[in-house]
């Protein structure tokens, strides 16, 4: 089992997607595993059970002791829908259970199509206005950790008020926060400050907040899977006019950022071809200068004492 968890991870949201064939949807994951990435999230909820399916496929041969598996439990949609509602629409295929009989199901389906026989953590998915139904699931995903089935158990939300009011009535051995902790958004900034004091384990993914900060001028942004607000617009622009005077791209600054911060433990990028792997790969392994960080505190986009100069940004070292 690997007990330091690597810093940068492959998040499969993208990759339930019916729109990507398996073909290529696998094709990431062995780029990512070629690339050295041994960390590994996804979720019944990513295409109905499609992403796990092909999660399992990519990860068949490597040794189970080399990777960190991560899924979810509580909320999935019919096999092969898409991974993300598209804009506006309403969730109403999705079905949320956080029983003690769907927890069980719900991680029995998962070890069958990840074909592992166990799960390093499994997190509690979109908890927000489930809390309570949520510590039954979590007695019962303690069950399944005494048993060696789980080795953790953790929260998946996109908010950070619900990951507070958990980690209040239970213990967690880890959450993922996804685009709350951006160059956009630092909300998630104390949650994650608390966490890393109490020993809990951090991932955080939506660096990009669904698209605004992957690159800059977009025809259509969007911010949190909405179109982009006038004053997300204007802050966006601000952060790439300071990028480009540094000749760094908006993306790699707003991956760069989260892995600055030492609270951190995982960050996860979820590239939906190869190509997008390789760009952020490359983007991870070109550090921007201090002047950008500088510049960027100055002009009130982040704090100051979220700058650190002289950290290496810790990746994977290519296999290939």
């Amino acid at each position: 089992m690997v007990t330091e968890w690597p810093r940068l991870g492959l998040g499969c949201a993208s990759l339930g997607s019916p729109d990507i064939s398996d073909r290529d949807a696998e094709g990431v994951i062995a780029a990512a595993i070629e690339a050295g990435i041994r960390f590994f999230d996804v979720a019944p909820l990513y295409g109905g059970g499609l992403a796990e399916l092909r999660v399992g496929r990519a990860l068949r041969g490597l040794p189970r002791d080399s990777y960190v598996l991560c899924t979810k439990t509580g909320v999935t949609r019919p096999f092969g829908a898409p991974p993300t509602p598209a804009s506006g629409l309403r969730r109403g295929a999705d079905v949320w259970d956080y029983s003690a009989r769907a927890t069980r199901d719900s991680v029995a389906r998962s070890v069958e199509r990840l074909g592992v026989g166990r799960l390093d953590v499994v997190h509690l998915h979109d908890v927000e206005g489930h809390l309570d139904g949520c510590l039954e699931a979590h007695a019962e995903l303690a069950r399944l950790r005494d048993q060696g089935v789980v080795g953790g158990i953790g929260i998946g939300s996109n908010f950070v008020l619900p990951v507070e009011r958990l980690l209040d009535c239970a213990r967690f051995d880890a959450f993922l926060l996804a685009g709350c902790y951006t160059l956009l958004d630092l909300q998630g900034a104390a949650l994650l400050r608390r966490a890393h004091a109490s020993g809990v384990r951090t991932i955080v993914g939506g660096v990009f907040n669904s698209g605004v900060l992957a690159a800059w001028p977009q025809p259509a942004p969007t911010f949190g899977y909405e179109p982009a607000p006038a004053d997300v617009r204007e802050r966006t622009d601000l952060i790439a006019t300071i990028c480009a005077r540094h000749a760094v791209s908006i993306g790699a600054a707003a991956m760069q950022f989260v892995l600055m911060n030492q609270a951190i433990t995982t960050m996860l990028i979820g590239p939906r071809s190869v190509k997008e792997l390789t760009q952020n790969l490359a983007a991870l392994r070109d550090p921007a200068p201090r002047a950008l960080w500088d510049d960027l505190a100055n002009s009130g986009v982040i704090p100051r004492d979220s700058v650190r100069h002289g950290d290496a940004l810790a990746l994977p070292a290519s296999t290939g």
